[in-house]
């Protein structure tokens, strides 16, 4: 039989992709979302669609009673500004929210959930790049805690239920179907503008650097993370794994890039940095390579070209 897995947030931009790739390695697949970012569109044909929120009776009723071998979880309030803005709508959906469908996952019986966190927000500002697992945790944004604190539950919550818990602490995700309008798709909003002749907005003074990381990559270790064979270690780090390529890249860094596969030479503004974002952020990735079998595959310039010939397609 084949295995089945719940997909929350599975017509988002991450999530879809990972619908694909369960799909492509023989699983039986539902996604659950409830579209207010995510589109019903971006659902692979014939994969059940439960419209709802991850906060609702419906949610954690689906998890309990669907018989899933996997709950990945991905539906998630994904925007630093709005938690700087509006903590305590950020806790409610990204750990009531979470909770919630952690409750559920308890009462049915699955037997691993896997939880999108983000190595870019909860380190906070870390004194070693790139930063490993093991790095002390200093998130600087209400939305960098939420990922944290739901790290926590899920170890927690796993050990009294009785699944088992990976976190996979994302660098900076970007390709195909990223939404220019997204505060967290610095890569998409750039491509986006220059191939509509805008000029950039640069926060800060562009050296602030990220690591950039293939979708396709992600979905593929989210995959892997499905499957792959886990220690017995109760330590909060042991099952979380960075997602990355442990390559740093400026802002600055990227708008030249983004020029140079578009073709256009980018018109750069300059504006105020932004509360809660971190200067530097690149990720260790060997410990993903060592338990997982994971590494990234798709170049940079290779992930910028599927993104702009994505946009194109689109447009």
């Amino acid at each position: 039989m084949a295995r089945r897995v719940l997909v929350t947030g599975g017509a988002g931009f991450i999530g879809s992709h990972i619908v694909e790739a369960y799909l492509a390695a023989g699983w039986e697949v539902t996604v659950l979302d409830d579209l207010s970012r995510g589109k019903a569109s971006q659902v692979p044909a014939g994969v059940p669609l439960i419209t709802t929120d991850i906060r609702s009776d419906l949610a954690r009723a689906t998890v309990a009673s669907g018989g899933f071998d996997v709950l990945n979880h991905h539906a998630a309030q994904i925007d630093v500004r709005y938690s700087v803005e509006h903590p305590s709508g950020d806790a409610d959906i990204n750990i009531a929210g979470f909770v919630n469908v952690l409750e559920g996952a308890g009462k049915g019986g699955v037997r691993r959930v896997v939880f999108a966190s983000s190595g870019g927000v909860v380190y906070g500002d870390p004194e070693v790049i790139p930063t490993g697992e093991l790095a002390p945790k200093r998130p600087v944004s209400p939305y960098g805690v939420s990922k944290l604190a739901g790290e926590h539950y899920l170890r927690a919550l796993g050990g009294l239920y009785g699944f088992e818990g990976v976190a996979l602490r994302y660098a900076n995700v970007c390709g195909p179907r990223q939404d220019p309008k997204s505060e967290a798709g610095v890569v998409s909003i750039f491509v986006s503008r220059l191939l509509a002749d805008q000029p950039l907005k640069i926060f800060g003074d562009g050296k602030q650097t990220r690591d950039y990381v293939s979708v396709q990559d992600v979905a593929r270790a989210n995959v892997l993370a499905s499957d792959a064979v886990l220690g017995d270690s109760e330590e909060h780090d042991a099952r979380a794994f960075n997602i990355a390529t442990g390559v740093e890249r400026s802002v600055l860094e990227l708008a030249e890039a983004v020029g140079r596969v578009t073709g256009r030479v980018p018109v750069l503004e300059m504006e105020a940095a932004r509360p809660g974002e971190i200067l530097r952020s690149a990720l260790d990735r060997r410990k993903a390579a060592a338990v997982l079998g994971w590494r990234p595959e798709v170049s940079f310039d290779e992930g910028l070209v599927s993104l702009m010939e994505w946009f194109q397609s689109e447009g």
